[in-house]
C-alpha cells in the first residue's frame, strides 16, 4: 500500500497547541473510555464501565422553541438502561441550549442533537459528549453550524465546563457539525482528537491548556482524493494496529454522478494523513469482525449499488478488512472484501427499489463470541403490503468476515416487538449496538425518527448468546425521558 502525506491537512488557521509534542504511539485504554480501537469506545460518561446512550432529538422543542432540539442521556447500569420512569430506576438526563450552563440560546431550527458522538477529549478517564447544531447561525451567517461539548465526570455529563466550537471561518450553509467522531488520531495530547465535518471538509480539534484548540483541516472538496467529496459520515478504527486510530470520511462525490465513496486518513504521531480512497457509502461503522486484532470497516450504501457493479437497487453493505498494512487486499478501485444485499444467500428479505438496505449500520459483539456483529437498517422495507414500514437485519461476525449463517430480521410485526408496522414508519432509520449492562453482549437500539408523525421512537432489543432477540423488547420516546416528544424526531441520532 502506498502511503503519502496529506496535502489537505492544512496549516492551522486555528490556535495551535504548544508544548504538546507527544510522539510515542498511545496504547489503547484498557476498560476505560477512549482508546484507539473501536471496541474501546464505550460511551461511558461516568466511568463506571457501563455503556451510556446519547440520543438526539433535533426537532424537539427546547425552552418552548420548536426545532431547537435536545439530547437525552440514559446511563448504563448492572440492570442496563432505562427511562425516567422505568423499573428498576436508572439515571437519565436531558440537555439543550436552554439548560443552565449550556452555551448559546435555544432557537427554532438550530437542530441541537442532529449528530452526536463521544470521546475522552481531555484524557481524564470519562467520555465527553459531542453534540452538533448544523442549523445554528453565526451572526448573520445562516446555517454555519456549531458543536457543543459537555464533559464527563464521576457523576456523568456536566455543564460546568461546557464549550462551543465553530469553524475558523463560518460560511453560509456549511453546516459545521453535520458529522462527528473522536479517537486517538495523533500523539499530540493525552486525550482523543475530535473530528467535525462540514460540507467541504473536516476540522480537527485537540485538548490542551484546559480547552479545545483547532489543529488542522482535512479539505475534501478537492485534493488529495480522486475527486471532491461531500461528507456524510465519519468513523474511526485502528485498521493497521499501530496504536493510533484512523479516520474514514465517507459521503458523495462532488462530480456529476454523485456516487458514494470514502477517503481514508491513517492516524500517526503527527496526526491523520490521507492514504487512499475506498468504495464506500453514506453510513459507516468500525469494529473487529474477524477477531484478528485489526478493526474492519463496514459501509452502507442504501441507494447506489451500481457503483460497485451490483445490479440491484435496494442498497448494499460492504466490508473492508483491516490488516498490518491497513485495508487488506484492496485493489486500486478500493473494492470491498465482501458485498451484501438482501438478495445475498441467507440474508432475510428481497432486494427492491427503495428498501434503503444500509441506510445505517452499527458494529459490536452481540453474542459474546469476540467477533463484531453487524446491525443494518432497512427503513424503506415494506412489511407485507405496508409500504416503508422498515426493518433491521443482523449479520454475524466470523473468522472469514461477515456471515449470513444465523442472520436475523426484525420489524414492528415481529413477535415481541412493541407496536404495529405502519406506512412510512421507516423503522431502522438509525441502528446502534450498545452494551449497557457490561455483560459482553451488545443490545440493539432501532429508531424510527418519523414514527407518530415525526415524534420519533426508539426500540430496545435484548442480546443473548444466540444474538439479538425480541423477547422482552420495549420502546420509548422523548416523553419517556420527561421532555416534549411532539415532532421531536427522537432517535434521529444515537451515539455509536
Amino acid at each position: 500500500m502506498t502511503h503519502r502525506t496529506s496535502g489537505a491537512l492544512a496549516a492551522a488557521s486555528f490556535l495551535l497547541l504548544s508544548g504538546m509534542g507527544v510522539t510515542a504511539a498511545p496504547g489503547a485504554f484498557a476498560g476505560t473510555p477512549g482508546g484507539t480501537y473501536a471496541e474501546d469506545r464505550n460511551c461511558d460518561f461516568d466511568g463506571d464501565g457501563y455503556d451510556d446512550v446519547l440520543t438526539g432529538a433535533p426537532g424537539g422543542a427546547d425552552g418552548g422553541k420548536k426545532g431547537a432540539g435536545y439530547v437525552t442521556v440514559q446511563y448504563g447500569s448492572a440492570s442496563g438502561m432505562g427511562t425516567a420512569t422505568s423499573v428498576p430506576r436508572v439515571r437519565t438526563a436531558v440537555f439543550g441550549q436552554s439548560t443552565a450552563g449550556v452555551p448559546g440560546s435555544a432557537e427554532p431550527g438550530d437542530g441541537f442533537g442532529t449528530a452526536v458522538a463521544s470521546g475522552d477529549l481531555d484524557g481524564d478517564g470519562f467520555d465527553d459528549a459531542l453534540i452538533s447544531l448544523p442549523g445554528e447561525d453565526e451572526g448573520s451567517v445562516s446555517d454555519a453550524g456549531r458543536v457543543t461539548v459537555l464533559y464527563g465526570s464521576k457523576n456523568g455529563l456536566t455543564t460546568s465546563r461546557a464549550a462551543i466550537l465553530r469553524s475558523a471561518v463560518p460560511r453560509a450553509n456549511a453546516r459545521f457539525g453535520l458529522a462527528l467522531a473522536a479517537a486517538r488520531l495523533s500523539g499530540e495530547a493525552a486525550g482523543d482528537q475530535l473530528a467535525v465535518a462540514d460540507r467541504t471538509g473536516v476540522d480537527l480539534f485537540t485538548y490542551g491548556a484546559a480547552s479545545l484548540h483547532g489543529t488542522g483541516r482535512l479539505a475534501t472538496d478537492g485534493a488529495p482524493g480522486r475527486e471532491g467529496l461531500l461528507p456524510a459520515s465519519l468513523t474511526t478504527g485502528n485498521y493497521d494496529g499501530d496504536g493510533y486510530a484512523d479516520l474514514v470520511v465517507s459521503g458523495r462525490s462532488l462530480e456529476q454522478d454523485g456516487r458514494a465513496w470514502s477517503a481514508v486518513y491513517m492516524g500517526g504521531a503527527d496526526g491523520p494523513a490521507y492514504t487512499r480512497d475506498l468504495a464506500g457509502g453514506t453510513a459507516t461503522a468500525s469494529g473487529d469482525v474477524n477477531d484478528d486484532g485489526y478493526d474492519d470497516l463496514v459501509f452502507g450504501r442504501p441507494d447506489r449499488p451500481e457503483d460497485v457493479n451490483e445490479p440491484l437497487t435496494g442498497g448494499i453493505v460492504g466490508l473492508h478488512l483491516g490488516s498490518a498494512e491497513g485495508m487488506a487486499n484492496v485493489d486500486d478501485l478500493g473494492t470491498p472484501a465482501q458485498v451484501w444485499t438482501q438478495d445475498s444467500a441467507g440474508v432475510p428479505g428481497t432486494a427492491e427499489l427503495g428498501d434503503g438496505f444500509g441506510a445505517d449500520v452499527s458494529l459490536a459483539d452481540i453474542d459474546g463470541d469476540a467477533h463484531a456483529d453487524l446491525a443494518v437498517g432497512v427503513p424503506g422495507e415494506d412489511v407485507g403490503t405496508v409500504a416503508d414500514a422498515g426493518g433491521v437485519r443482523v449479520l454475524r461476525g466470523a473468522a472469514g468476515g461477515l456471515t449470513a449463517a444465523g442472520a436475523k430480521s426484525f420489524d414492528q410485526d415481529s413477535a415481541g416487538v412493541p407496536g404495529t408496522a405502519e406506512r412510512g414508519d421507516r423503522w431502522g432509520g438509525q441502528v446502534r449496538l450498545a452494551d449497557t449492562d457490561a455483560d459482553g453482549r451488545s443490545e440493539l437500539l432501532a429508531a424510527a425518527p418519523g414514527e407518530n408523525t415525526s415524534d420519533g421512537v426508539v426500540w430496545w432489543l435484548a442480546a443473548s448468546t444466540t444474538g439479538t432477540v425480541s423477547t422482552g423488547s420495549w420502546s420509548y420516546g422523548g416523553g419517556s425521558l420527561g421532555v416534549p416528544g411532539t415532532g421531536a424526531l427522537f432517535g434521529a441520532s444515537i451515539d455509536e
